[in-house]
């Protein structure tokens, strides 16, 4: 498969992905200000176990099918690709009955006994259907992107967004007047909604869809049936250590909060407070942090096929072609973000969260350094799982999870870091988890990344885009305020980035023509000599 495809399905996917971030941004700001703290409190009760049970029955198994079922089309085995999904889908459909049961009939003794939190019972049952219509649209949306057709998948995101953010906010501001429990539950209950609407959506495409499907079957190379139980243990060793690893941060995010709070009072704070910057780490400042990600997870989404495909048929070079472009990738959309984040870390805290004191802008300055090495670990892992290795980004995940560990335990006592401490803690396991990951793809496909290429050229651009980014901030803050000044300095740190990184060749006309529509934008772009 061309690097044309990759770039153009890792675009579709960001941009669904960007659109999906900004829906959900503006959904917790609303929310939080109708249910308020209380309600807010029973949401979020509920919602880190949703996470970690979805992550169990939904992270492993589309790029499972998506690696499968492109591996078998590149060889034309087209029976053998849809054979993988229909025995695939049975399986979510299996595991979406067990989660949605647990969830379900489970929510009393969760609430009660584990969280001590009874009042979130109801939005633990609205949450528990969306356990089983998630799976299933899962199956479709990786059975797609095998085909290596990423516009089913990112159209279903936005639907299922939208969905969750109209739902959640009208029945949570409907059921207000009975009370915060029953207004988190109407809030809890979006996440249902959007299942449901996103999963009538990618069925619908896959029907329309299902003449041309047939004909390929009709045409498809002869290949000996695989037996259900070897295709199920191939599905298997790709998924579970997926799965592992998509489990680990949602299970660090719930243990992290006990660790959180204790060693925030044990240093002197009082419960209200402890609770106040805890809401400011995990609410405000890695809302933001998890931004970025969209358009990095969307490259590392569309790679696992393409690197599959480009081994399946032994073309070595193609595959380190597409490992290095989704790396640089990573680079040059992480960096600046990174860099963004971090010269207007205060001003657009207090641009989102007015009401908040200025302080927070420090989490977000500590915070901020993680990016780009968070968008590194999931392109990495993403050309790890399409080489077959997805045990190894899992292993270097649950390392850089116990320097996480030691790290927030031991720096979030200090009272100059705080919580600061916890988001340094953050950092060093993402730096740790991206360096390891870097080490193994340059030893398994034997490849080298340029320092010209990959480091010089990107740290030049971002160091220029923020100094014009800080520089304009100040000038203009003044004159203007802190919105529309820092409205403006985002804006043409931005302008001096991409202007920048084609002017000394950080990103080549060649490259531009890969995007959507780029041959139009590279009329533009003068040739490099």
């Amino acid at each position: 498969m061309s690097k044309n495809s990759f770039v153009k399905g890792a675009f579709i996917l960001g941009s669904a992905g960007l659109v999906v971030k900004i829906l959900g941004a503006f959904f917790r700001i609303p929310l939080g200000r109708l249910i308020e703290g209380e309600g807010m409190g029973y949401y979020q009760t509920a919602y880190p176990i949703y996470v970690l049970l979805l992550a169990i029955s939904t992270s492993g198994f589309p790029i499972a099918i998506s690696k499968m079922v492109s591996e078998r089309r590149a060889l034309g085995d087209y029976k053998g690709a849809h054979r993988v999904f229909t025995i695939t889908f049975r399986i979510l459909l299996v595991l979406g009955i067990v989660t949605f049961s647990m969830f379900f009939f489970g929510a009393n003794f969760i609430v009660g006994t584990l969280f001590k939190n009874p009042k979130a019972y109801y939005s633990m049952l609205s949450l528990a259907p969306a356990l089983l219509f998630v799976p299933i649209m899962a199956a479709f949306r990786g059975y797609f992107q095998g085909r290596n057709n990423m516009t089913p998948t990112a159209v279903s995101q936005i639907i299922e967004q939208g969905a969750r953010v109209g739902f959640g906010l009208v029945l949570a501001y409907i059921l207000m007047p009975r009370g915060a429990e029953y207004a988190a539950a109407g809030g809890s209950f979006g996440a249902t909604a959007g299942a449901i609407f996103g999963m009538i959506f990618i069925i619908f495409v896959y029907r329309l869809n299902k003449p041309k499907i047939d004909k390929e079957l009709k045409r498809s190379e002869h290949f000996p049936e695989e037996p259900v139980n070897e295709i199920i243990k191939n599905l298997l060793i790709i998924a579970i250590p997926i799965i592992i690893g998509a489990s680990v941060l949602p299970i660090m995010n719930m243990i992290d909060v006990s660790i959180v709070m204790r060693r925030l009072i044990a240093s002197g704070y009082t419960q209200a407070e402890a609770n106040t910057l805890y809401g400011q780490l995990t609410g405000m400042a890695a809302t933001l942090i998890n931004l970025p990600q969209v358009l990095t997870m969307s490259i590392a989404m569309s790679i696992v096929p393409i690197i599959s495909q480009s081994l399946a048929v032994n073309d070595i070079d193609e595959a380190r072609k597409n490992a290095k472009l989704g790396v640089r990738m990573a680079i040059l959309l992480g960096l600046p973000a990174g860099v963004g984040l971090m010269v207007l870390a205060t001003p657009i805290m207090q641009l989102l969260y007015p009401s908040e004191p200025a302080s927070v802008g420090k989490i977000l300055f500590v915070m901020s350094i993680g990016v780009v090495f968070l968008s590194l670990i999931q392109t990495l892992t993403g050309i790890l799982q399409g080489m077959g290795k997805s045990s190894i980004p899992v292993m270097n995940l649950f390392i850089g999870a116990i320097f996480k560990f030691i790290a927030t335990y031991t720096l979030t006592s200090i009272p100059s870091l705080n919580v600061r401490g916890a988001a340094l803690g953050t950092v060093i396991a993402y730096i740790v988890a991206g360096v390891l990951d870097l080490y193994w793809v340059k030893r398994l496909l034997k490849i080298e990344f340029e320092m010209a290429d990959f480091v010089v050229k990107p740290l030049i651009t971002v160091s220029l885009m923020g100094v014009v980014a800080k520089v304009s901030h100040m000038i203009l803050v003044s004159a203007l305020g802190n919105s529309l000044a820092t409205v403006i300095a985002i804006s043409l740190g931005a302008m001096v980035y991409g202007v920048t990184l084609v002017l000394i060749g950080g990103i080549t006309k060649e490259e531009i023509e890969r995007l959507p529509k780029g041959k139009k934008i590279s009329k533009f772009i003068p040739d490099r000599k």
